[in-house]
C-alpha cells in the first residue's frame, strides 16, 4: 500500500506540477495575486464606505466625508481589468526572462485599443466608460494579456527588432526592442477592433462577456462545481500536492470575478447574486486551513499523549488564520489513511451547509470584501457577512471537530500508549 500510495504521488505531483509551470496559467495565477493589494484596499473601502449602519452611513453623509470614502473603490477594484492586464503580461513577460514592464506597458494600451469609446453629451470629448475596466472586462484583460505576452516575447526571443549600433544606452536599446512587438500587437487589436465592430456584438468585450465570460463564470458559479474543486484540492493535499495552488490557478479567474460583482453590488447597497466567489473558499471551506481542520487541532489540545498535545500547541494560533501546514506535515495528514475520510469529506460538508443555508436565506450572500490569508476566522466572516456569517462558522468549527474527533481518538490513544511504553523501558534501564 505504502509503495502503490508513493506512486499515486508521484504521478499526481507530475500532472499538478506541469499545470502549475504551464506559462500561461502560472501567469494568470501570479498576475491576479499580484493585484491582492489592490483588491483588498477597495474591499476594505467599500466596507468602510457601504457599511450597513444607519447612524454610521448618516454620520458620513452629514460630515460630506461618503465623497471621499467611495473613491478608493472606483480606482481600485472598479478598475480592476487596467491593473490585471498589465500584471499578467508583466508575469508572462518575465518568466521568459523577458522585460516584464514593457509588455505590461504595451498590454495595457493594447486593452485600451479593444475597449469601446465615447463622446461625452458636448459631443466632442472622447471617453472610456468605466463598464468594461472592472469585473466584466477581466476576461477580455487576461486574453489580451496572454496575446501581447506571447507576441512580444517571440519577437525578443527571435531578436526580430530594431537592433541599435553599440555604445546606446541599455534603456534605449531595451525601448527600441519593444517598438516591434508594440506595432504588431497594436495592428492585431485594432484588426479585432474592426472585425467585432462589423458583428452584432459591436466590441470585443461585449463578445468574450456573453461568449466566454458568462457561461464560465455560471459554471464556476454553480453549488456542484465548488464542490468537486473543494474534493479535488483535498485530494491533492492528502498526497501532498498544494491543492489549493492548482486549483486556483485555473479557477481563480471566475471566482474573483464572481466576487467581484458582488462587491460592486455591495457598494450600491444592494445584495449580491453570486453565492460563489472568492471570499467564499476562505471563510466557508479553510475553517482552519485545508480539510477544515481546526476542530482537530481543538481536540488536540485535550490530547492524552505528549506529541499530540504539544503538536495542538503549536498549532492553534496559525491555524485561527487559515495555516495549518503544521498539523498536515506535522501530524501527518498527508497519505494517513486513518484521517483521510474526516480530511476530504469535513470541508465538503462545510461549504455544502454554506451553499444551502444561503440558498435558503439563512445566511447571506458573501459581500465580495477579499479576505487575505492572515485574517483570523470569525472576523473574516463578519467583514464578508455580518455577525450571521461568523456565528455559522462557530457551526463549522464545532462539525470540524465533531467529524475528526472519532478517528483522532484512536490515533490518540495508539500515540499514548506507545509514549507509555517508552517510558516504561526507560524506566526499567534505570
Amino acid at each position: 500500500m505504502a509503495a502503490s500510495g508513493a506512486e499515486w504521488r508521484s504521478k499526481i505531483q507530475k500532472v499538478s506540477t506541469k499545470i502549475q509551470k504551464n506559462t500561461y496559467i502560472s501567469a494568470i495565477s501570479n498576475g491576479l495575486m499580484a493585484l491582492m493589494p489592490i483588491l483588498i484596499l477597495g474591499a476594505i473601502f467599500s466596507l468602510i464606505n457601504a457599511l450597513k449602519l444607519e447612524p454610521y452611513q448618516n454620520f458620513l453623509i452629514n460630515t460630506g466625508l461618503k465623497d471621499y470614502t467611495s473613491i478608493p473603490a472606483t480606482v481600485t477594484t472598479d478598475l480592476i481589468a487596467l491593473y490585471a492586464v498589465f500584471s499578467i503580461a508583466y508575469n508572462f513577460a518575465t518568466q521568459h526572462k523577458q522585460q516584464g514592464f514593457s509588455a505590461g506597458i504595451i498590454a495595457l494600451m493594447s486593452f485600451l485599443l479593444v475597449t469601446p469609446k465615447g463622446l461625452l453629451e458636448d459631443g466632442a470629448t472622447k471617453a472610456i466608460g468605466y463598464s468594461w475596466l472592472g469585473a466584466k472586462g477581466l476576461f477580455v484583460a487576461i486574453i489580451v494579456a496572454l496575446i501581447v505576452g506571447t507576441i512580444y516575447t517571440l519577437v525578443l526571443e527571435k531578436k526580430f527588432y530594431i537592433k541599435m549600433p553599440k555604445g546606446v544606452p541599455p534603456t534605449v536599446e531595451k525601448s527600441f526592442a519593444a517598438l516591434t512587438p508594440g506595432f504588431i500587437t497594436a495592428i492585431i487589436m485594432l484588426i479585432l477592433t474592426a472585425i467585432f465592430s462589423a458583428t452584432s456584438y459591436g466590441n470585443m468585450h461585449e463578445f468574450v462577456f456573453s461568449i466566454i465570460q458568462v457561461p464560465l463564470t455560471s459554471l464556476g458559479g454553480t453549488w456542484w462545481a465548488m464542490l468537486i474543486c473543494v474534493f479535488i484540492i483535498h485530494l491533492l493535499w492528502f498526497f501532498g500536492v498544494h491543492g489549493t495552488l492548482v486549483v486556483y490557478s485555473v479557477v481563480g479567474p471566475i471566482w474573483v470575478a464572481l466576487g467581484l460583482e458582488n462587491l460592486e453590488a455591495y457598494q450600491k447597497g444592494l445584495e449580491g447574486t453570486n453565492i460563489i466567489g472568492s471570499p467564499f473558499f476562505p471563510v466557508y471551506v479553510l475553517v482552519g486551513g485545508a480539510g477544515a481542520t481546526l476542530g482537530l487541532i481543538i481536540a488536540m489540545l485535550s490530547a492524552r499523549s505528549a506529541r499530540y498535545k504539544t503538536l495542538g500547541k503549536l498549532a492553534i494560533v496559525p491555524s485561527l488564520i487559515g495555516v495549518n501546514e503544521p498539523v498536515i506535515f506535522g501530524m501527518p495528514l498527508v497519505l494517513n489513511i486513518r484521517l483521510m475520510i474526516p480530511f476530504i469529506v469535513t470541508p465538503i460538508i462545510t461549504s455544502g451547509l454554506a451553499i444551502l443555508f444561503t440558498s435558503m436565506g439563512i445566511l447571506p450572500v458573501l459581500n465580495g470584501v477579499q479576505v487575505p490569508l492572515g485574517i483570523p476566522i470569525l472576523f473574516n466572516g463578519w467583514m464578508t457577512g455580518g455577525w450571521r456569517v461568523a456565528l455559522f462558522q462557530v457551526v463549522l468549527i464545532v462539525i470540524s471537530f465533531l467529524m475528526y474527533y472519532p478517528f483522532f481518538k484512536k490515533a490518540d490513544a495508539e500515540a499514548y500508549e506507545q509514549e507509555h511504553a517508552a517510558e516504561m523501558a526507560e524506566a526499567a534501564k534505570a
